[in-house]
């Protein structure tokens, strides 16, 4: 938990930097493709992908420790090829594990939150999971656990071969030659993240694209056909809270509210977006028919709204520096009480952004929450009173400007630009 926090603390500035630099790179050729309240979306998700990972809120079925010492048939050493042998065990473990999660039901929930923004850009790819509570798919691993590859170098490369996934999601590269051949690149990656029917269910491959075309789901871009981006049932929120659940609430009163008892139970299991008839017709969903007139979600933002959200991203990443550099000076139960007020945070400037009714009172709870914490904490877990003060100075400005937001902001309907034409 301390080391992940330790890589995260390295991390984060990176992906930062990097997600700065391509707004601001796109932004001076007259092209960018990163509007900010979706960047900010982007990276509230990011966040919590984080805190849930540092927080251990995830549990294994079975563990690759468990399968070494029931399954190795060899012992391999600490060496350069292993790692290399590694890598590319993961990879294959990566194609499967993401294929699965488009084609079944129940596994899309936890990887909507990756595809749910309408832009494509560095930002999206910290688009992350909380939902994926119970890791079932460690058995894929199962053929580096008869190898004996060591538990200590399937750790090592793990974060490394997911943030190798980081950089492939722009728009601004445009083909790589030779690479095309058999690495993943910016043109194989837009064109699993878009929508258009050509596109859809394509190209799954992490870092190798060799997977797909083993596999037959390669996809090339193709110039007549520009990717359209996001998911056919459109999220239509910033929040990536609310994100995370919405295809699981979805199966759930699906499953409850038809008539039929295999429905209820084959739901789960069916392709992705499959809907009992019954329910289908009682309870439409808005789905996404026509790619390239379809409207993207974006509630108009003020200059006054956009400088709060800037000013909320700068104090979460403060937060968080400060929460994954200190885990074990907090010690538990307290990090998970730190977790939980980051969490409502993140839910709460959402809602702001969102321009829902109720978020003031979110953001009067939240400062409730932050008062109740420095209260008992003497200070801001670890830190004393006086030091701590500007937390609560910020969560009281923070609060107090959300009211006067929703009192002189305009609350106007989503702004709904077309997705454009092939």
């Amino acid at each position: 938990m301390e080391r992940y926090g330790q890589i995260l603390l390295i991390a984060i500035p990176a992906f930062l930097t990097l997600v700065i630099i391509e707004k601001m790179y796109g932004w001076l050729r007259g092209e960018d493709l990163t509007p900010f309240m979706d960047m900010v979306s982007s990276l509230l998700s990011g966040m919590t992908n984080t805190v849930k990972d540092v927080l251990g809120l995830s549990i294994s079925i079975i563990s690759y420790g468990w399968l070494l010492s029931h399954l190795a048939l060899f012992q391999l050493e600490s060496q350069a090829w292993v790692y290399g042998l590694t890598f590319i065990m993961l990879d294959f473990q990566a194609y499967w594990v993401h294929r699965w999660a488009h084609e079944i039901n129940f596994f899309w929930n936890k990887h909507l939150i990756h595809h749910s923004s309408e832009e494509f850009n560095l930002a999206c790819a910290l688009r992350q999971s909380i939902s994926s509570l119970v890791n079932l798919f460690t058995f894929f691993l199962i053929p580096a656990a008869l190898l004996g590859i060591p538990a200590i170098i399937v750790a090592t490369i793990a974060p490394l071969h997911l943030f190798a996934q980081f950089w492939y999601h722009t728009r601004h590269i445009k083909r790589l030659g030779f690479l095309e051949h058999f690495l993943v690149t910016p043109s194989h990656h837009r064109v699993h993240h878009a929508i258009n029917p050509e596109y859809l269910d394509k190209n799954y491959s992490a870092i190798f694209i060799v997977w797909d075309k083993i596999f037959g789901t390669f996809q090339p871009e193709l110039p007549h056909v520009p990717p359209v981006y996001g998911i056919t049932r459109p999220v239509q929120t910033w929040n990536p809270i609310i994100i995370n659940f919405q295809h699981l609430f979805l199966l759930i009163r699906d499953a409850w509210h038809t008539q039929g008892w295999v429905d209820k139970i084959t739901i789960w299991w069916k392709p992705t977006g499959w809907r009992p008839a019954d329910v289908a017709r009682k309870f439409p969903v808005h789905h996404i028919e026509n790619v390239y007139q379809f409207h993207k979600y974006g509630p108009v933002a003020s200059v006054g709204l956009k400088s709060w959200t800037c000013a909320q991203l700068i104090a979460m990443i403060f937060f968080l520096v400060h929460f994954f550099g200190h885990l074990a000076e907090i010690g538990s139960p307290h990090i998970f009480i730190y977790g939980a007020f980051l969490f409502v945070s993140v839910y709460s400037i959402a809602e702001v952004m969102n321009k829902n009714p109720l978020a003031p009172w979110m953001e009067s709870v939240r400062l409730l929450l932050g008062l109740g914490l420095f209260y008992y904490y003497q200070g801001w877990f670890g830190l004393a009173s006086l030091e701590a003060s500007p937390v609560l100075i910020f969560l009281c400005l923070s609060a107090g400007t959300a009211w006067i937001l929703q009192r002189y902001d305009t609350p106007d309907a989503a702004i709904h630009p077309s997705a454009g034409t092939p």
